[in-house]
């Protein structure tokens, strides 16, 4: 009994010391990762950027490139931060576990040293008979001959937990030797990427004193991409306010043969509020919800309804339209850094070669396949929401197609400034846009 106790304690030690090397392992290998992602994408953002060097109009995707590369540089550094954190924690933790070993090792070898003295003056047969007959009976007789078999066993138990422990605190010590090598190396690279975000910052400084220099060709640079945007906007509000009205036309039609239907049938007839009801799907069945959900024109149908709910559910989980890509224009207005200038985007540009995969990033059905302003662009209904993709090189998909997420659409071509990219908008049946970065899923 005493030499299975002895060797669960043994076990029960290695154990919570494997714990907690594969805690801290996970929490290293989760940053490492990070590490390898962000610096994956600094490697495309240092193509993109040595491309965007080329073109002489490209002043302003080269300072966007460039405040990218500095923010995944920043996280990329502070990643490495948490890194030396951890490798901290796990010395601090393993320096202890070293001691505590250590004074559980002595321990284990003072007492089997005392076992050693007591085995060694009690080793003559006769001290053995002598303790055996000197018993009061029997039964104390027995009992003394099983206290001699487990004082035996302790003592072997007493050895095998001694190297055990031994083994242990070795396994320990490597670890921590281990830990303070990737501690050097870790801060090793940290003072080189510092090193490199210095130069990346001069690098944005010369760029934002071109631009000062450039203001005036900057200014015709916005100019263009503000037409090129109303033009794309008033053509996406030519294409909503034509499927609202065939919506309508259906819904019209539909009321109309009901009513015919109920007449004929002596009934009463249909009355307006029908078609102001709508429904919406829900775990268990349909049921109304005229009160909380406001009528559109593109939801009378169960599939409408169900198509923009849908779409509404997966809110910050829609698959980015390109498999990679850097974004170069956010949704909003952005100040242009050395300039007096602003500009003002409906949705994201994404800088990718010429040529780049585009998908859907819902089901939905195609609602407009042309050119707007010389761009090549594809508008894609879900429900009452549109997806509009533009500055595409050519399209994959014709009107009236239904498409799925993950579907081809085209391949993206190159934006005015002459870089490749595509332009990626959402907005609903009224015409009102939404940042499309915080509809697509996080890239990390």
């Amino acid at each position: 009994m005493i030499k299975k106790c002895s060797i669960i304690i043994c076990i029960l030690i290695a154990c919570f010391v494997n714990n907690t090397i594969a805690q801290n392992a996970n929490s290293r290998d989760d940053l490492q990762k990070q590490a390898q992602s962000l610096q994956k994408e600094l490697d495309d953002l240092n193509r993109l950027l040595d491309q965007t060097k080329k073109n002489k109009k490209s002043s302003l995707a080269q300072l966007a490139l460039i405040r990218n590369k500095i923010s995944k540089r920043e996280a990329l550094i502070n990643g490495i931060a948490k890194q030396v954190k951890v490798l901290d924690a796990a010395i601090q933790t393993n320096q202890q576990d070293v001691r505590r070993l250590n004074n559980e090792l002595d321990t284990l070898k003072f007492r089997y040293a005392k076992s050693i003295v007591f085995a060694y003056q009690s080793r003559s047969g006769y001290e053995y008979l002598n303790f055996l007959f000197s018993a009061g009976s029997f039964n104390d007789a027995v009992k003394r001959i099983t206290y001699l078999k487990s004082y035996r066993q302790n003592r072997e138990a007493q050895a095998m937990a001694i190297g055990l422990s031994e083994n242990n605190l070795k396994s320990k010590i490597n670890i921590l030797s281990e830990n303070k090598q990737d501690r050097l190396k870790t801060m090793s690279a940290q003072t080189m990427q510092l090193k490199v975000l210095q130069v990346d910052r001069k690098e944005q400084d010369k760029v934002v004193s071109q631009l000062k220099n450039k203001e005036q060709e900057i200014t015709t640079q916005v100019k263009q991409k503000e037409a090129q945007r109303r033009k794309m906007q008033a053509a996406i509000a030519a294409v909503i306010k034509r499927e609202m009205q065939e919506a309508v036309k259906r819904e019209n039609e539909r009321l109309a043969k009901l009513k015919a239907a109920n007449l004929a049938n002596n009934k009463t007839t249909a009355t307006t509020e029908e078609k102001t009801k709508t429904i919406t799907k829900v775990e268990g069945g349909l049921k109304s919800t005229t009160s909380n959900r406001p009528y559109s024109a593109l939801e009378t149908t169960e599939e409408g309804r169900e198509t923009s709910i849908s779409f509404e559910n997966n809110k910050g989980g829609l698959p980015w339209p390109v498999a990679t890509g850097i974004v170069n224009i956010h949704f909003g207005v952005e100040s242009i850094p050395g300039t007096k200038l602003d500009r003002k985007s409906d949705g994201i540009e994404v800088a990718v070669p010429k040529g780049t995969t585009v998908k859907s990033v819902a089901n939905g059905t195609v609602v407009y396949v042309g050119d707007v302003n010389g761009d090549k662009t594809v508008l894609i209904k879900h429900g009452k929401y549109f997806t509009a993709f533009s500055c595409l090189s050519s399209a994959s998909v014709s009107n009236g197609q239904e498409v799925r997420a993950g579907t081809v659409i085209g391949r993206s071509g190159i934006n005015l400034d002459g870089e490749g990219a595509v332009l990626f908008s959402i907005c609903n049946e009224k015409a009102v846009y939404f940042d499309p970065e915080n509809w697509l899923k996080a890239r990390r």
